[in-house]
């Protein structure tokens, strides 16, 4: 960034996914699974587009589990392979029990939001 250029974090995708952990009640592996169910049906080519490298992308990953404490969001951030990574786990998801039994099915939504920092036209 040249000094004094205002630059400005510009969404340019939004990729959305849910993941479950069926058996074993790990928040963590749900949310691995929603990322992955976000980001494997989709290629995003933006970074080219737009000319930047692919380090330069930010992104933004929002996991929402019944449980967020539970979250281990330093192995979910080792999922991407480039970029500026943030990864927060939140309130939200849901757990389904089982009949006759004190298990669950955890259930785990994801966002994940892709920027760059862009110069203000």
């Amino acid at each position: 960034m040249i000094k004094g250029q205002i630059m400005t974090k510009t969404r340019v995708a939004l990729e959305v996914g849910h993941g479950t952990s069926l058996r074993r009640m790990d928040y963590t592996a749900a949310a691995r699974r929603a990322i992955e169910n976000a980001l494997w049906r989709n290629s995003l080519t933006v970074a080219t587009a737009f000319g930047f490298p692919k380090e330069a992308m930010v992104v933004d990953v929002d996991v929402a589990v019944a449980a967020p404490e539970k979250v281990d969001t330093d192995a979910l951030k080792n999922m991407f392979p480039y970029g500026q990574i943030t990864v927060t786990a939140s309130a939200g998801g849901l757990n389904i029990s089982k009949p006759n039994s004190d298990d669950f099915t955890v259930i785990a939504n994801a966002a994940i939001i892709v920027s760059f920092d862009m110069e203000l036209a």
